[in-house]
């Protein structure tokens, strides 16, 4: 009988982390996938260029003001009537997306699959966390963080295979088998619980609203409306800051009835860890922006040529989370940790000397190392974060955690697209005006080179953008080679999360 009582329980944990894992996934591909396809959704619904930005801009917006009520709404409602919601919602709106014929209705619908997408993370990170005894969190952690970190990864290649062979369609609309089977094994495996009556801080709600809304649409759009030389960037900037700060001080007067308790990061190893996945987010996501645009652009890579040279990068991080997973318990979590951003300083240190000239085993072994060092960082991350925290705070807690790596990657692909523009315009001129000191017209082939006629003109300009873009993408790669750097030591900060505590008598009820 307590055999299959046990083979029971084993089950349905296997299918919660499959369906957990999936929803996941699902969720983690769309922040990337519909990058690829956006020139064709462009021209499929006549719209202008800013225009086909708002598919991106609104997911992620959506996404990362509805994060931190994750906690309230899972407290009201239960965290598996919350997923199933999640999940039926974002599959729906998924298949809106899909069949969307305006770039209203697209937009609208993006903003959908934000909201709905926006529980998926914490609340999957947190029951996977409460599935497993704490000896066992790495080995959970690994399993769901490879839907969370191969998913941007495979979104590129993926969306660029699916909009070359089908439609641009078929982007969001792959999403509805996935969804399916993921609602019906969470249907199935994940257990009810009862509601707590939290009352909602509207106060908390709007503020956070403001203020995330307002940082993401400031780093999002920042680059393209020239930052502060733009009406609508001050206001965005100016919107975020002051609604930060007032819910900074909301917090600190009501503190056990505010909506998203900062007071989670007073926990050293919580908020070590907020760091670290915040540069993480940095480096994956900015690597994954500048590497496409690179080999299309200075290599001239077609894109599944571009997909299939990336696609290693994404078997090193499984590999690594798989073999860390098994580490974590037998080892100091704080050794996986250094050798992964090691492994990722030297990634980002070989990717600064590409030039103009990479080749394919370069990029290939380097994405590899960096998958591999990330897959290191990460499990280990994400489980010594939680190790101290009591079990009642971790839905909340991945809230947080969630929306400080999204933030990170906002933050990564704002700075190293600013830098890559200012620094393609500086290099230009700076090489551009050196030009003649060095003879350019007594080269070996004049008439292809010669400044003094309109082809020899456009062709060296072509080589000077050529050249200027090649230093600006090697500037962002020593940027995060020296971020990465910086934040190592914050690791030995950490505890080795063994011995975290159990929950305290009063927390049960605290909690309700």
């Amino acid at each position: 009988m307590i055999q299959r009582l046990n083979a029971s329980e084993g089950g349905r944990r296997a299918l919660l982390v499959g369906s957990v894992m999936l929803a996941t996934l699902m969720q983690a591909l769309d922040t990337t996938i519909a990058n690829v396809a956006l020139p064709d959704m462009q021209g499929a619904l006549s719209a202008t260029q800013d225009q086909a930005a708002w598919v991106l801009t609104s997911y992620i917006v959506a996404a990362a003001i509805l994060t931190p009520v994750t906690g309230w709404l899972a407290g009201r409602l239960g965290r598996r009537r919350l997923l199933i919601v999640a999940v039926s919602g974002f599959t729906a709106a998924s298949l809106l997306c899909g069949i969307a014929t305006g770039i209203g209705q697209m937009v609208l619908f993006r903003i959908l699959q934000g909201v709905f997408g926006a529980s998926l993370v914490p609340i999957s990170q947190s029951l996977l966390l409460d599935a497993f005894p704490r000896e066992k969190h790495g080995a959970a952690m690994a399993m769901w963080g490879m839907g969370i970190m191969v998913g941007p990864i495979l979104g590129p290649p993926l969306g660029g295979y699916l909009t070359q062979y089908y439609s641009w369609h078929w982007v969001f609309l792959i999403n509805l088998p996935v969804g399916i089977l993921a609602l019906v094994g969470i249907a199935a495996s994940v257990k009810p619980e009862a509601p707590h009556r939290r009352p909602l801080d509207g106060t908390g709600l709007a503020l956070l609203a403001l203020g995330i809304g307002g940082l993401q649409l400031f780093l999002d759009r920042g680059q393209s409306q020239d930052w502060f030389g733009s009406l609508e960037i001050q206001v965005e900037a100016a919107f975020a800051f002051l609604a930060l700060y007032l819910y900074g001080l909301w917090w600190w007067n009501r503190r056990d009835r505010a909506l998203l308790d900062l007071g989670l990061l007073g926990n050293r190893n919580f908020a070590v860890g907020c760091v670290l996945i915040f540069v993480v987010g940095i480096v994956l996501f900015a690597t994954l922006a500048l590497l496409p645009p690179y080999l299309s652009a200075l290599m001239h890579y077609p894109v599944l040529t571009i997909g299939l040279v990336l696609a290693p990068r994404g078997v090193g991080t499984m590999f690594a989370m798989m073999l860390v997973g098994r580490m974590l318990g037998r080892v100091d979590a704080r050794i996986p940790i250094l050798a992964g951003m090691g492994l990722i300083v030297y990634s980002l240190y070989g990717m600064a000397g590409f030039g103009t000239e990479a080749s394919v085993q370069a990029v290939v072994w380097l994405g590899v190392a960096q998958g591999v060092g990330l897959g290191l960082v990460f499990v280990p991350i994400s489980t010594v974060a939680y190790s101290t925290l009591p079990p009642w705070q971790r839905t909340e807690a991945a809230s947080i955690f969630s929306l400080v790596r999204n933030i990170g990657s906002s933050v990564g692909i704002s700075i190293v697209f600013t830098l890559l523009a200012r620094a393609g315009q500086v290099n230009h001129a700076e090489i551009g005006a050196r030009i003649p000191a060095y003879g350019a017209e007594q080269t070996l082939v004049p008439a292809l080179w010669n400044p003094a006629t309109a082809t020899g003109a456009a062709l060296l300009d072509g080589e000077l953008l050529r050249q200027s873009a090649a230093i600006g993408y090697a500037n962002d790669f020593w940027l995060m080679t020296v971020l990465t750097l910086c934040a190592m030591p914050l690791v030995l900060l950490m505890h080795s999360g063994r011995h975290g505590p159990a929950p305290g008598p009063g927390m049960a009820a605290e909690a309700h």
